[in-house]
């Protein structure tokens, strides 16, 4: 399993949310290019970068940040996954253009689900979904999760499970699955509901929020479901907040027969 260390870019500084909400925010540094650097000198293989204010509003201001990024960490070898406000063809072959590896559509895909279809088929293996979803108990007690759009500040009415589905033969590498409640909130991943989504899919599933020790890697590292491992898991506060660092996260997310 890969460790997906993250940085969340907004006005061109280095941030993180708190489940998602843009007045709750934290800034751990006015250099995004230098914290990717110090992730990739210590061995990260993939760096998973989000464009804050692009997932708001659409304008990709940060972009120029990205590419600087992106190609400081490529004399280490390390590859660079980035989302938000990835609206269009255009807007993917600008950020594969700028050396990103991997460009993840999230409120697209589910506005224009054919958007994703295209893109893969323009951009093989270089196109993943976002699917950021929170965690609703209804009134009889049942769990469902409302996929969000627009920088988790609006909901689209649709089931993740579903959304799944729809993307399953679309030609997507992977899916980047966040369970919003816990982004940002250090009160471990939801294992329930990652393990559904693995076991639902044979696309490769990311995981994404709650991550708040080593010993949540290793859970994540060991979960099986229909036989299929996770393909990685994100930490992004974790590691800002020094409950482990970048080196011992890699270490955790790699069983010994790896």
């Amino acid at each position: 399993m890969d460790l997906y260390p993250a940085i969340d870019v907004r006005g061109g500084r280095c941030v993180r949310l708190r489940q998602g909400d843009y007045s709750d925010e934290t800034v751990y540094g006015d250099d995004p290019v230098a914290v990717a650097v110090s992730f990739a000198e210590v061995g990260a293989q993939w760096i998973h970068v989000v464009d804050l204010d692009a997932a708001k509003s659409g304008d990709p201001t940060n972009r120029s940040i990205i590419r600087a990024l992106t190609r400081a960490v490529a004399p280490f070898g390390t590859k660079v996954e980035t989302g938000g406000g990835v609206r269009s063809l255009y807007d993917i072959r600008e950020l594969i253009e700028a050396g990103v590896a991997r460009a993840i559509i999230g409120t697209a895909a589910v506005e224009n689900p054919l958007l994703v279809t295209e893109a893969a088929r323009a951009f093989p293996a270089s196109v993943a979904v976002g699917l950021d979803a929170r965690k609703l108990l209804g009134d009889d007690g049942s769990i469902r999760y409302e996929v969000a759009v627009r920088g988790w500040t609006a909901g689209s009415g649709l089931d993740l499970f579903e959304l799944v589905d729809r993307f399953a033969d679309s030609g997507a590498t992977a899916f980047i699955v966040t369970e919003i409640g816990r982004d940002g909130m250090m009160t471990g991943p939801d294992i329930d509901g990652i393990a559904r989504v693995v076991e639902r899919t044979e696309v490769g599933v990311i995981a994404s929020g709650g991550v708040s020790s080593l010993s949540d890697l290793v859970a994540l590292r060991e979960l099986r479901a229909g036989g299929r491992p996770l393909l990685g898991a994100i930490a992004g506060k974790a590691i800002y907040e020094q409950r482990f660092s970048v080196a011992e996260g890699l270490t955790a997310c790699c069983s010994a027969g790896d």
